[in-house]
């Protein structure tokens, strides 16, 4: 197990801060199986607090499943430092995915149009327009301790695979642009077509849109993610540019519960994408999403190192 330091995760390339961390401080295989924390013993309240002494950077992906409360963000701001950032995954319901029938708040749940009630999945139409809208403002009033205390880095809205570039696409990323003003947005676009062919410099224009509509592209390095081994499309397109690291083996068809660990060969491959996305954005999140035992905090780390290691030189 490598050794951490906050500062080891937290590097200036230029006038850019870029910031190293994972999807998770308590995965279970983190905590049971991984060599990260010095106790297993530890509660949840050491275990954020130890991680964020060590990285400046986590997302919070529990709320692609559940919605949070302001209860559970208020603790998650009270365990960890000031200058702590959080980037937070967006309820599943809010990007079109398939949801979980029960994190659907009980006093909404009669809104469901009956003839879906009974489905193993519950989609945003299902629901009416006005109740969307109310999700909406529940689920940011679930996370207004991050933002009020300065800890809320990015909301990340992960689309499914079938959301691709056409015009019902567009007009639903330009109206998630107008409900987010004042926060700041990334987008991960899984539709492989959003990486098909550009022949027609489709990709710029697509970027310059995102740009334009105040949307960070999220950068993936993982199994389906483009022609080169692991890395899709490597663009900066606001502020912040966001990395997630979800690994490259692919087992089922299920890519993102394979464990992977990648190797120091394949993350120096982005020592050079990192300084390309520093050298136009503020602020670069890098997210390992390979979380099994320690592999996404000894990446994370390992990463960490080998830019810093290229910026001595």
């Amino acid at each position: 197990m490598l050794h951490v330091r906050h500062d080891d995760a937290a590097l200036s390339v230029g006038d850019c801060r870029v910031m190293f961390g994972t999807t998770s401080w308590a995965d279970r295989t983190l905590v049971q199986a991984g060599t990260f924390y010095p106790r297993k013993t530890m509660n949840a309240r050491d275990r954020l607090a130890y991680y964020a002494s060590r990285f400046p950077l986590s997302e919070i992906s529990t709320t692609y499943r559940f919605p949070p409360t302001p209860q559970l963000a208020a603790q998650w701001v009270d365990r960890s430092p000031a200058g702590f950032v959080f980037d937070v995954r967006v309820w599943s319901l809010l990007s079109g995915a398939p949801t979980l029938p029960d994190s659907l708040w009980p006093d909404l749940q009669p809104a469901v149009a009956v003839r879906h009630r009974d489905a193993r999945r519950l989609y945003a139409g299902h629901l009416p327009d006005a109740v969307v809208d109310e999700c909406w403002d529940r689920f940011l009033h679930g996370i207004e301790p991050l933002r009020s205390s300065g800890r809320l880095g990015m909301l990340i809205l992960q689309y499914p695979g079938w959301f691709s570039p056409r015009p019902e696409s567009w007009a639903e990323l330009a109206l998630v642009s107008r409900r987010l003003a004042g926060y700041r947005v990334a987008v991960e676009l899984r539709s492989p077509k959003w990486l098909a062919g550009d022949a027609d410099g489709a990709h710029e224009s697509q970027m310059e849109w995102l740009e334009d509509h105040g949307l960070a592209y999220v950068c993936v390095d993982g199994p389906d993610a483009g022609p080169r081994a692991g890395c899709g499309m490597v663009a900066a397109t606001s502020d912040v540019a966001v990395v997630r690291f979800i690994g490259r083996r692919q087992v089922d068809d299920e890519p993102w519960t394979a464990p992977y660990r990648y190797s120091r060969s394949e993350l120096g491959t982005w020592v050079g994408r990192i300084r390309q996305l520093a050298s136009s954005s503020q602020e670069v999140h890098v997210l390992m999403d390979n979380c099994w035992g320690s592999d996404a905090v000894d990446n994370a780390l390992e990463l960490a190192r080998l830019v810093a290691s290229d910026l001595d030189h």
